[in-house]
Formats: C-alpha cells, structure tokens, sequence
C-alpha cells in the first residue's frame, strides 16, 4: 500500500474508532478490566460515613481523632492483542472481509486500552509468530500497531492458535489482559488455551463472515481451501453437499463453543456484516 493511501487509512481508523472508545468504550473498559489491586495513597480525618474497618488506628492513637486510610486503584494493565493473520483472514463477502474488521478491533480495544493509561502489546502469528510488538503507552505506538496490521502480509497459509498463546506465556511474565482474535478454523488449542487462561486474563473474539455459513448453489465449482491450498470440485446444486458443508460448520461453531466453555474462556462472535458494539458490549458485560 502506497504511504499517503496508508496515512489516510489509519487516519480514518483512527477518528472511527476514538470516537467510539469516547463515545462508548471508556467506562465499560474501566469497569470489565480491573486493575492489579488497591494501592495505599493517603491518610484523611475519618468522615461519617467512612467505612470503620479503614481506620488507622496508629495515627488515630497519635492525633487523639479518626483518620482512615485511603486506597486507589492500582489501574495500570498491560493489555496483549493476539491476532490471527492467516490467509483467511483475509475472506469477506459482505460489506467488509476478516482483516477489515480486525483492524478496526484492535483500534478500539488498544485506544480503550491507553485511554485508561494501559500498555498495549501484539502478537501477529499464522501456523507461527510472525510478528511480536512489545507492549508500550502512546498513540503512537497504537498507530504503529494499526499500520503493521494493515500492511502485514500471510507468511503462511494456515493458523496454530496454540503456538501464538504459548509464545504469550513465554514473553509476558505477569499476569496480563489478552484478546484472542481470530477466524479459530483450527481446532487443536484447548490445552494451550486452558494454561494460558489460569495465567493471564483472556478473552476470545471470533471473526466470522456469512459466506462460511451457506456456499451458494450455482453449480459445479473449484474450491480452494484458503488455508490448506488443496482445490476440489464440488456441485453446489448438490442437496447433499450442502448437507454435509452445513452440518461441518455447525459443529465446527459448537466444538469451538464448548471449548471455550469448558476452559472458561469469555468468548465473542463478530460478524463481517454486522454492528460490532453490540457484540463488544456483550464481551465487556461478562467481565462484570
């Protein structure tokens, strides 16, 4: 992409999603995400009304009246941004495709994120890590991050979710708020996902698009795997092979739902075609 072209991309990214994270995000963020813990900040002459268990009772003996202590939120998180760049995130048949979508998800989570004086990081991967953005402050940094997104290209065709959440249990030490985003057409990650999930507080975003729901009966017609690469024809107009396309992609949705639910993973799905604040809203909702 052409430098002004991506200049004016990330520009108009960057004023959608602000006003969105101003306009909607902030306090749901603040409330779903919680800080490290409380931090002591002062003493004050207790109030009626102050909760009797905060008193401190040392300084009260010495000034011979209650004063309480007062403790602040220790807010500052370190928020990690796992992001599928496989080939099909690259698939769309409605009003925008996969990565389209993801670009805009993590502008709005990564200026949720700095708004609450949070460090974002990312991890790019395919069947591999393609790309690790270590976690900082800024918007510059979130600007940086918009624009690899936008400019990274597919190494490799296929996705191994497990190895981009191992490579987050290597890299980041402390306990960290992650969002996994991805199409999640592999399968073979529960395990990595179960121990990422007692380490680090994660969430899983699933980005789907309505042309893998139903494939069109037009007749005879090459299919490409987008991830594996291998083409089989296939007659669309086949009662059975739409059968057993859409029964595949039930299961496929419930396995992937179960999984989530048996290694407690808070889970999402958002469609190409479709409003993502609702489905945002309803992640940050269960956080509460």
């Amino acid at each position: 992409m052409e430098q002004a072209e991506l200049i004016k991309k990330i520009r108009k990214i960057e004023i959608r999603t602000r006003a969105l994270t101003q306009q909607v995000f902030s306090g749901q963020y603040h409330s779903a995400f919680k800080g490290r813990g409380m931090a002591f900040s002062e003493v004050r002459e207790y109030t009626y009304g102050d909760d009797v268990r905060s008193i401190d009772w040392n300084v009260t003996a010495r000034f011979n009246h209650p004063y309480i202590k007062v403790f602040e939120e220790e807010r500052e998180l370190t928020v990690m941004l796992l992001i599928d760049v496989s080939s099909s995130s690259l698939f769309g048949t409605r009003k925008m495709n996969k990565r389209d979508l993801i670009v805009e998800l993590a502008a709005v989570l990564s200026f949720s994120a700095i708004t609450n004086n949070d460090k974002v990081g990312v991890i790019f991967f395919s069947d591999h890590i393609q790309k690790f953005i270590p976690p900082k402050k800024g918007k510059t940094h979130i600007l940086r991050i918009i624009s690899e997104l936008i400019n990274i290209s597919p190494q490799q065709s296929q996705t191994n979710t497990a190895v981009a959440l191992q490579y987050l249990a290597n890299v980041i030490k402390k306990k960290c708020t992650a969002f996994l985003i991805s199409d999640f057409l592999d399968t073979d990650f529960e395990t990595a996902l179960r121990i990422t999930g007692k380490k680090h507080d994660l969430s899983a975003i699933q980005i789907c698009d309505r042309g893998e729901e139903l494939l069109p009966p037009v007749g005879l017609m090459q299919i490409q795997d987008i991830e594996t690469g291998k083409m089989r024809l296939v007659d669309t107009k086949s009662s059975h092979f739409q059968n057993d396309y859409k029964k595949w992609w039930l299961k496929h949705n419930h396995d992937l739902k179960e999984t989530f639910r048996r290694t407690g993973t808070d889970s999402v799905r958002i469609f190409t075609d479709k409003d993502y604040v609702p489905a945002l809203t309803e992640l940050f909702k269960k956080r509460r």
